[in-house]
C-alpha cells in the first residue's frame, strides 16, 4: 500500500480544510445530549449538507459526492482537527445509510437517504431491549403483520439518539414462535407514529443521551421493511460491521484527540511523571497505527475484499484506545480533573469526554463479545463456554 497522497487528493483535503475553516463555528456547541444541544447540532448537519459534505461516499443522486473511502478518510481527519461538531445523524449517515445501500430497493434508497444526508431526517438506533444487549438474538418485541403493516410491541432501551431524533431502525420479532437468529426483521418506524412512547434515560451527569421506546399496538407500514421477512438478522449484522469497522468510529476522531492529549501534556509536562509521559506517547503512536491500518482495510475493500471479523477487532482496539486517552489525561489534569471548568477558566472538555469513553468496551456490542467472535471466526477457536 503507498501511504503517499495524489494531487488530487491533496486537493481534495485542502478545499475540505479551508471549507471547514470558514464554517466550523467559533463556539463550542451545547452538548447534543440535551434538546438545547441537539437543535444546535441538527442545524450543523445542515450546515454541512449545504456544502455538499453530508456524506460524502454517497453516490450525487442520493446527496453525496460519489468519493471514495480513501477520500473519505482524508475529510475525516479534517473535519476532526478542525474541531467540528459530534454528528447527530451518526446513526443514519454512518450505520442506517450503508445498510440501506446493500440492501434497500431503489424506492427506499431515493425515500430516505436524501434527506438523510441533508440533516432533515435524524435517526436513531434501536437494538437493546431489557434482557437482550449485547446479546441481540434474545429479542422478544413483536411485529405482527396486518396487510400491508406490521403492528409492533414492546420495548426498546438504551436507545442512542431517540430523546430527540425524528425516526428509528431496529429488529423486531415477525415469526411467531421464532428463536433466537430466526424470525426477525428489520424495520424503519416514525418516533412521532401513535402508540410510542419516550422515555429518556437520564445517565450520571445528568443528560438524556439515550431513551427507553415503549411501543403498544404501533403501525408500521411494510414497505418499511428492510429486506425480506425474516432476514433482519443479516442486515442488522451488516449494520453491526459498519458500526465497529470503519463508518462509526474513524481514524480522524482519535487522532484528533491524541494530538490535543499531546497538547495536554506539554501544559503539564513540570508535574506529569516519566510514566505518564511514555504512555501518553505511546497512546499517540496507537492512533496513528490504528490510522494506517484504517487506510490499508479501506484499500483492500476498494480493490473488492471485505473487513468481515476484523471488525470485532477494529471495535475493540479504539474503545479502549479511547477510553485509554481520556484516562491519561484525567491524570495529567490532577485535582482538576473532575471541575466542569479548568482553573484557568476553559470547560473541562475532557471530563465529558472521559465519563462516555467508559461506556466504549460495551457499545456496538461488548468487547467481551467481541472477542469470542474473534476467536472463533479468525482463529478458529471455540467461544467462550461452548460445548
Amino acid at each position: 500500500m503507498d501511504l503517499a497522497y495524489t494531487p488530487r487528493q491533496q486537493a481534495f483535503r485542502q478545499e475540505v480544510r479551508e471549507w471547514l475553516a470558514a464554517h466550523v463555528p467559533a463556539e463550542r456547541l451545547v452538548t447534543l445530549e440535551r434538546k438545547e444541544g441537539f437543535d444546535q447540532h441538527v442545524a450543523w448537519e445542515r450546515e454541512l449538507a449545504s456544502g455538499n459534505w453530508g456524506m460524502v461516499t454517497w453516490p450525487s443522486e442520493y446527496g453525496g459526492r460519489g468519493l471514495d473511502l480513501i477520500e473519505w478518510l482524508i475529510f475525516e481527519e479534517e473535519y476532526w482537527a478542525a474541531g467540528a461538531p459530534l454528528r447527530a445523524n451518526q446513526n443514519g449517515i454512518f450505520l442506517l445509510g450503508p445498510t440501506i445501500m446493500e440492501f434497500g430497493s431503489d424506492e427506499q434508497k431515493a425515500r430516505f437517504l436524501p434527506p438523510m444526508a441533508r440533516g432533515e431526517v435524524i435517526w436513531a438506533q434501536a437494538w437493546s431491549e431489557p434482557g437482550a444487549g449485547s446479546d441481540m438474538a434474545a429479542i422478544k418485541a413483536t411485529a405482527r403483520r396486518d396487510g400491508d403493516h406490521y403492528v409492533i410491541n414492546g420495548q426498546k432501551t438504551w436507545s442512542s439518539r431517540a430523546s430527540f431524533a425524528d425516526w428509528g431502525f431496529g429488529l423486531f420479532r415477525t415469526e411467531e414462535g421464532s428463536r433466537r437468529h430466526k424470525g426477525l426483521s428489520f424495520l424503519l418506524f416514525d418516533l412521532e407514529a401513535p402508540g410510542i412512547t419516550r422515555r429518556p434515560i437520564r445517565q450520571l451527569h445528568g443528560d438524556p443521551g439515550f431513551a427507553e421506546l415503549f411501543f403498544d399496538e404501533v403501525r408500521v407500514p411494510a414497505e418499511n421493511r428492510i429486506a425480506g421477512e425474516g432476514e433482519g438478522w443479516k442486515v442488522a449484522m451488516a449494520t453491526a460491521g459498519f458500526e465497529r469497522g470503519l463508518m462509526l468510529r474513524s481514524p480522524g476522531r482519535f487522532q484528533a484527540t491524541a494530538a490535543r492529549l499531546m497538547a495536554l501534556l506539554r501544559e503539564t509536562a513540570e508535574r506529569a511523571s516519566p510514566g505518564l509521559r511514555e504512555d501518553v506517547v505511546r497512546l499517540w503512536m496507537n492512533a496513528q497505527a490504528y490510522a494506517y491500518n484504517t487506510y490499508q482495510v479501506a484499500a483492500r475493500i476498494m480493490a473488492g475484499g471485505s473487513i468481515g471479523a476484523e471488525a470485532s477487532l477494529n471495535k475493540i482496539f479504539w474503545s479502549e484506545l479511547d477510553r485509554a486517552m481520556h484516562r491519561a489525561a484525567m491524570h495529567l489534569l490532577g485535582p482538576a480533573a473532575e471541575l466542569r471548568t479548568l482553573p484557568d477558566g476553559r470547560a473541562n472538555e475532557w471530563l465529558e469526554g472521559y465519563i462516555f469513553s467508559l461506556s466504549g468496551p460495551i457499545y456496538a456490542g461488548s468487547n467481551e463479545i467481541q472477542r469470542n467472535i474473534t476467536a472463533e471466526r479468525l482463529l478458529g477457536l471455540p467461544r467462550v463456554g461452548a460445548g
